[in-house]
């Protein structure tokens, strides 16, 4: 397993003025973590504009643009946790900001947890209000189901 979900890219109890505010600190995360340089930023926010990102059950997905993969050093997601939430698209409010940037298949099982995270509003509201990163990362990064 790589390094994409890591504790470095994870920050909770975090805050937002607006949906706008949520994704550059989200992208800020993917800078830190080395992932991206800082023009994906950029991309993610005209992606947003382009299509919501808003996935569903308080969690939102923001990530860049296709013409954005030269900005990508190597893929990578971030969480950021909104306890008070942000409002995202119409009423809607988001409390996982679920950062990608993404060359390769890497973050696919991420994205299959996630999506088990989005179908189970209890797992989801335990995910937005926990203080333990460490469940953030392990839940997210747990190996595929073999069937």
């Amino acid at each position: 397993m790589t390094d994409v979900l890591t504790l470095k890219t994870v920050r909770l109890n975090g805050t937002a003025r607006d949906k706008e505010d949520a994704i550059r600190q989200a992208g800020a995360l993917l800078v830190e973590g080395g992932y991206v340089a800082p023009g994906y930023i950029e991309g993610m926010l005209q992606r947003e504009q382009s299509m919501s990102t808003y996935v569903g059950n308080g969690v939102a997905i923001p990530h860049g643009q296709f013409d954005d993969l030269s900005l990508i050093y190597k893929t990578g997601i971030c969480v950021l946790q909104l306890p008070e939430g942000v409002i995202w698209e119409d009423e809607e409010k988001v409390y996982l900001v679920v950062g990608i940037a993404a060359t390769s298949d890497e973050h696919v099982n991420i994205l299959a947890n996630l999506a088990e995270v989005i179908e189970d509003e209890e797992t989801a509201q335990l995910l937005a209000r926990t203080d333990d990163p460490e469940l953030v990362v392990s839940y997210l990064n747990r190996p595929p189901v073999e069937s």
